[in-house]
């Protein structure tokens, strides 16, 4: 006789059945961030998760960030970090502790646990096969502290200019799980830092994702940021420009929301803002009816 918990566990696998079929041979862009860089039990949790996407049919796509491990290494290196009204001045000696942290240390790591739990993961930057055009960023306008608007040179930090897809789509199409470091490559040949939110959003869009999938360190997008009950579980794009505009989506959460905008406005057909902090969240947004997270639509 089937007890409770066996119904429980089979009418899970059925209610993922349509997802399943439904994204067969779809890529998913799944950009790796907070708690799930952080943590070794987290990350290798969510590679794991990743490489079962793989295995039901889906084509899943990494791009990882790196910005707490690449302080603490310049703390270690005794490298100060500069600031300038918040923002990272990336100098030449910066920008190769960013290559040395991205593509040595983080990348490797994400790729031998999606190796373990039998994917195959490989590791790129954006340097690969000219992936990521990128050019230096134009000086970033602030205000100093008597209100003097100033114009300040943030190194080596790039904006992307065009994107070459064409190994991604060799790699996905041979069954492999790339894993991108986000820096790009100047027509010198310059290596440039770049946003890794904005990278997966660009990404995802220009390879036809299905979904682009950014963990962060919260539930998802709340209507009150101090009320984690407050989760918005489908919104609107244009939903998501009132609030905006209205103030309502501040902080560290601009940026990827304004990625999710983009890439929904682009040729992904929705983005999603999920807690790397649980386990199989992936899974549960993607294969459940309700999921986890907030699902972003045009």
């Amino acid at each position: 006789m089937v007890n409770d918990h066996q119904r429980e566990r089979t009418d899970t696998l059925i209610e993922a059945l349509p997802y399943i079929k439904k994204f067969h041979k779809d890529k998913i862009m799944i950009k790796y961030g907070g708690h799930a860089m952080i943590d070794e039990t987290a990350m290798s949790s969510t590679a794991r998760d990743t490489v079962l996407l793989k295995y039901v049919g889906m084509q899943p796509i990494v791009v990882h960030g790196g910005g707490p491990e690449i302080s603490r290494s310049m703390d270690k290196m005794g490298k100060e970090p500069k600031f300038i009204g918040g923002l990272r001045v990336t100098d030449y000696e910066t920008m190769e502790i960013v290559k040395m942290v991205l593509v040595g240390k983080i990348n490797t790591e994400i790729v031998s646990k999606i190796c373990l739990h039998g994917g195959k993961g490989i590791g790129i930057s954006g340097k690969d096969n000219h992936l990521i055009q990128s050019s230096k960023q134009t000086p970033a306008k602030i205000k100093s502290d008597d209100g003097e608007l100033l114009e300040v040179d943030l190194g080596y930090v790039g904006k992307i200019d065009n994107v070459n897809p064409e190994i991604l789509d060799m790699l996905t199409e041979n069954d492999y799980i790339p894993t991108i470091s986000p820096i790009g490559v100047a027509e010198n040949g310059n290596t440039l830092n770049l946003n890794a939110d904005t990278v997966a959003g660009k990404l995802a869009s220009e390879v036809n994702s299905e979904k682009l999938i950014v963990l962060t360190d919260v539930p998802g997008l709340l209507s009150d940021p101090d009320d984690p009950e407050s989760l918005i579980r489908r919104i609107r794009v244009s939903e998501l420009e009132d609030m905006i505009d209205k103030g309502c989506i501040q902080g560290g959460m601009i940026p990827k929301i304004q990625t999710c905008i983009d890439a929904v406005n682009n040729n992904v057909k929705t983005a999603h803002i999920l807690d790397g902090r649980l386990k199989h969240s992936i899974l549960l947004e993607i294969f459940t009816k309700d999921g986890i997270g907030t699902m972003i639509r045009k």
